[in-house]
């Protein structure tokens, strides 16, 4: 590929993620250079014809075409194995929808056909952009808090699961699928490559008894942190999207990098104000006197998701490693496949991951 060239862009599967996925790299034209589409549904080539786009008849044609560089694959979880590969094995450059397969001998066969044809593979891991993870990863880096013992990660509804193909175990449906491999992924990069050493997992089917609908997965790390990611899709009042907790204070996250820091300012005075209950007064959990604690805002944060397509075009002309690599899915495929095993066996999974 010449650097001069802007490289050719196709999407296959033109739904609510892939046109999310063309608006983006439609706002990187200087970059990348958008052939078309290509969906089984006509009526969904027909509305890509609509909003200016190329729609290809056929996957074949796509891949056919020169033109085409690399490929986003934007399709339900359990054919991204067969497309991909025929996409690799045509020598398009790839990028996968999350989550990447449905289990980890999938992915080595996408990696090996990847390797085999000389084409990078990657995954879109969007959610490394959000503004609420990249906080609470800064805080996890700079030590703000003092040393993290506690991290909680909770995405919560309250409409039931999508009633598309994400509640159909044959197509590779639930929540873990669906929100998990994004808290699981965000939490492992969060803490900087430190080993998960156990896991246990609670799966709920509150609305659907073929997939999960919800789940809680409590994660031990090698230094003795705990992590605990959540989704559910039946709940009615609002809790943080991160919860936080060092040796020196507290911090909440919500959607949008709204919440706040707590620090305690005064450890010589651990005077507090009782709480009066029916039974009588509590001070070992009471709260602390207003003077010996400071509050402070969240740390502004500025970022942009088409940074991942900045850096795949550059990575294809060799100018820079992908920013999602391979060990990196690998690892988010074999935590989900050990939360899968904890939530089946009601055992925490105890291994290296």
């Amino acid at each position: 590929m010449e650097q001069t060239k802007r490289p050719g862009f196709a999407l296959i599967g033109y739904g609510g993620a892939g046109g999310w996925h063309i608006e983006k790299v439609r706002q990187l034209k200087e970059l990348i250079d958008v052939r078309g589409i290509y969906d089984i549904d006509p009526h969904k080539s027909a509305a890509a014809e609509k909003n200016g786009l190329t729609a290809y008849e056929s996957l074949e044609q796509l891949l056919a075409d020169p033109s085409v560089d690399f490929i986003t694959v934007a399709i339900p979880n359990d054919v991204h194995k067969p497309v991909c590969l025929r996409a690799l094995q045509a020598g398009k450059h790839v990028i996968c929808e999350k989550p990447v397969a449905l289990s980890s001998g999938e992915l080595e066969e996408m990696i090996a056909a990847a390797e085999q044809n000389g084409v990078l593979f990657s995954v879109h891991h969007n959610r490394r952009w959000d503004e609420d993870y990249l906080a609470a990863k800064k805080l996890y880096e700079e030590n703000t808090l003092g040393r993290v013992f506690n991290i909680e990660s909770r995405v919560h509804g309250s409409r039931g699961i999508p009633g598309d193909w994400r509640n159909q175990k044959e197509k590779g449906g639930g929540m873990v699928l669906d929100w998990g491999v994004h808290l699981f992924d965000q939490l492992l990069m969060l803490t900087g490559g430190l080993r998960v050493t156990s896991v246990f997992a609670k799966l709920y089917h509150v609305t659907n008894t073929e997939v999960d609908d919800g789940f809680k997965v409590f994660l031990e790390f090698e230094n003795g942190l705990t992590a605990q990611a959540e989704v559910g899709t039946s709940n009615f009042i609002s809790i943080p999207r991160w919860y936080m907790q060092g040796e020196n204070g507290t911090a909440q996250i919500d959607w949008g990098v709204k919440g706040k820091i707590v620090m305690v300012s005064d450890w010589k005075n651990r005077d507090a104000v009782p709480v009066a209950t029916a039974a009588g007064l509590t001070k070992t959990m009471a709260p602390r006197t207003a003077e010996t604690i400071q509050e402070f805002p969240l740390p502004a944060i500025c970022a942009d998701v088409k940074d991942f397509y900045r850096n795949f075009v550059r990575a294809m002309a060799g100018q820079e490693q992908p920013i999602v690599t391979h060990s990196q899915i690998r690892r988010v495929m074999k935590l989900m496949e050990a939360v899968f095993r904890s939530g089946e066996t009601g055992q925490a999974v105890r291994e290296s991951i």
